[in-house]
């Protein structure tokens, strides 16, 4: 038998996703069994990073969103992800909402109804917790964290590995084969590229299973408020057991009929549940509210990215430190959302990518803090609920508290945790084709990844979420993979310069565009 049989047959690249189960294991074990000692030395170590670096995370997410620009409206934008005579894979409203299910995901839900008040109560720049204008900062800030720079971390290097997968035709799309045209073959074929690749893995099955412990409260606790029974491990069990079935009927479809017919449906179902929430809720204020949140956003953006409160000795507020934890956990995100979005985006331009990319969630996102946000500010002011203190006590309560508030709650909480749950499958479908695709050992540039890898990856990743969740390490590992963001973000910029180099190379803005583009 030859090698290259034997590769076939081992269905996943050993060498890369073997170590890095090894080492996210032996990282996650001490800080699961000592969580509080695991606590106190990492948000001891969480804070001399921000206090030290907050500068660079921000100067990092600056100039990712003008490499995006550049890479849109430069000649590079016109480069076609494939053969240019050929149609793009999926129309747009298709293409949009699989990159939203990847891009979001049910985190928005969230952000959405719970950010807001975590700014209100410890607002930036000198403003009375509880104010007007407090609450002005908290809406935008909400809408601020799904803005350009958040999927500009996600999809800078998706041009390199797009072009690595779809023009030169390459059979494996990672990050040391992207890699190949700035170290050579000696490096990416050796010791080298398998440690760019590990370093690629730790991040995203670290962020992986953080994601889905994270999203998985936002099921549990609005199922707990409808049939009126307790959280509990079993409960959140349960809750996982329908996504992964959800998600291994998804992944037996195939992508075309997988994941993009769940994604295409919840943003139908995500129109109804605002439409409905507008018309059984104070929809005029709402509106008003979103209107002027977004107004707020604009006037105060560059100074909500740019804010680090260097001139308040007294302290930091809320919002810096969230912005760096924010920036550096999206990085461990990003080359997985990079990987996601150059295999799904054939027959696309860099810049059709890269501005669907920026465009097709942050209005979604915007849009969804201005429904959720608006009814949870509403119900503060009319004296409804108290989510300032609801928030300190635990922020997951906020969820159903506000659910709740409105006519025909059941029904509400209904279309909540449906939308939950197809986001959270969307996520972890998105999640395992990115990795199997990136681990698998067929040809991904004339293939789909493996069905049954796919599947065994969504389990150790389900597995690994539910220990930690069941021990109590999942807050630990979340810190974690924030640090896991730093050796990211050196990998991004050499994939950014990769692409460059690649395009640059072959003369693509000349020879791999369509006709209508040719100079």
């Amino acid at each position: 038998m030859s090698p290259k049989q034997n590769n076939k047959e081992r269905l996943i690249e050993r060498k890369i996703f073997i170590p890095s189960l090894i080492i996210i294991i032996l990282i996650s074990l001490p800080l699961a069994v000592y969580p509080d000692a695991s606590m106190s030395i990492l948000n001891k170590g969480f804070n001399k990073t921000v206090s030290a670096f907050q500068w660079g995370y921000i100067w990092y997410a600056v100039i990712l969103v003008f490499v995006g620009f550049y890479f849109s409206f430069s000649k590079y934008g016109n480069v076609v992800l494939g053969d240019p005579q050929d149609e793009p894979r999926f129309n747009l409203f298709e293409y949009s909402s699989i990159l939203i299910a990847m891009g979001l995901g049910s985190t928005i839900m969230r952000t959405a109804l719970v950010q807001w008040t975590e700014v209100a109560n410890d607002p930036p720049a000198g403003v009375e917790p509880h104010s007007m204008e407090a609450l002005l900062w908290g809406n935008s800030y909400s809408m601020f964290i799904w803005s350009f720079q958040t999927f500009a971390v996600f999809v800078v290097a998706a041009p390199a590995l797009a072009y690595v997968l779809h023009v030169r035709k390459k059979p494996f799309m990672r990050i040391s084969e992207a890699c190949r045209t700035i170290f050579g073959d000696k490096f990416t074929d050796g010791f080298g590229g398998v440690v760019l690749d590990i370093i690629f893995m730790i991040s995203i099955l670290s962020g992986a299973a953080v994601t889905l412990g994270l999203g998985t409260p936002i099921v549990t606790y609005n199922l707990a408020a409808l049939f009126n029974i307790e959280q509990s491990f079993t409960l959140t069990l349960i809750v996982t057991i329908v996504w992964v079935l959800m998600f291994t009927i998804s992944a037996y479809r195939g992508l075309d009929k997988g994941i993009k017919i769940l994604s295409t449906f919840n943003m139908y179902l995500a129109g109804a549940f605002a439409v409905f929430v507008l018309l059984i809720g104070p929809g005029v204020f709402i509106m008003n509210y979103f209107t002027e949140s977004l107004g707020f956003l604009f006037s105060n953006y560059v100074d909500t990215f740019l804010y680090t409160n260097s001139l308040d000795m007294k302290g930091e507020t809320h919002i810096e430190g969230h912005k760096v934890f924010w920036f550096a956990y999206n990085a461990t995100w990003a080359m997985l959302h990079s990987v996601f979005a150059a295999k799904v985006s054939y027959g696309r331009t860099v810049r059709e990518m890269i501005l669907t990319y920026f465009m097709a969630p942050m209005l979604l996102s915007w849009g969804a803090t201005g429904l959720l946000g608006g009814l949870g500010v509403e119900r503060q002011l009319s004296g409804k609920l108290n989510l300032f203190e609801t928030v300190k006590e635990d922020s997951m309560n906020v969820v159903p508290e506000v659910l709740t508030s409105l006519p025909l709650a059941p029904v509400v909480l209904v279309a909540f945790i449906l939308l939950a749950l197809i986001f959270l499958t969307t996520t972890l479908d998105s999640t395992t084709y990115s990795i199997a695709s990136y681990t698998g050992t067929e040809d991904m540039s004339d293939s789909e990844p493996s069905k049954t890898l796919r599947i065994v990856i969504a389990f150790v990743i389900t597995a690994f979420a539910l220990t930690l969740l069941a021990i109590g390490g999942l807050e630990p590992l979340e810190v974690v993979s924030g640090f896991m963001g730093i050796p990211v973000i050196i990998v991004q910029f050499l994939t950014i310069y990769a692409a460059f180099k690649m395009m640059n190379e072959d003369k693509a803005w000349i020879y791999n565009v369509r006709k209508k583009d040719k100079q």
